[in-house]
């Protein structure tokens, strides 16, 4: 089982949930978050004056899945978020020892579905 997280443009989230669902990747959960990468955030100009924004908009998708679901599950967040242009976002793959379904007790792979 692996956790993939996700961090991603606000505006490519309804793409990235189209190109899971091809993939009958359905267990999504979604955050709004704010960061910034190497770009460390915007630069903007107002009224002559020029203002840094540290932290960006970004959204978080955490998937949990098992082990024939991972390039799969890689590939629609990278169809679904790829703009070409600095900021598209980044995905970690991450072991995960451990899962459980609360209303069943189901635990490891039967509980992630």
């Amino acid at each position: 089982m692996k956790l993939i997280i996700a961090v991603i443009q606000p505006h490519r989230l309804e793409q990235v949930k189209e190109e899971l669902y091809k993939e009958d990747v359905n267990l999504i959960t979604v955050s709004e978050v704010l960061g910034h990468g190497r770009q460390k955030g915007v630069t903007e100009v107002y009224r002559g004056v020029k203002e840094t924004g540290n932290l960006l908009r970004k959204i978080r998708l955490e998937i949990a899945v098992n082990e024939d679901f991972v390039e799969r599950t890689i590939s629609a967040i990278t169809r679904g978020a790829k703009t070409g242009k600095t900021g598209d976002g980044k995905i970690f793959i991450m072991d995960l020892p451990g899962c459980v379904r609360i209303r069943t007790g189901e635990r490891g792979s039967e509980a992630i579905g």
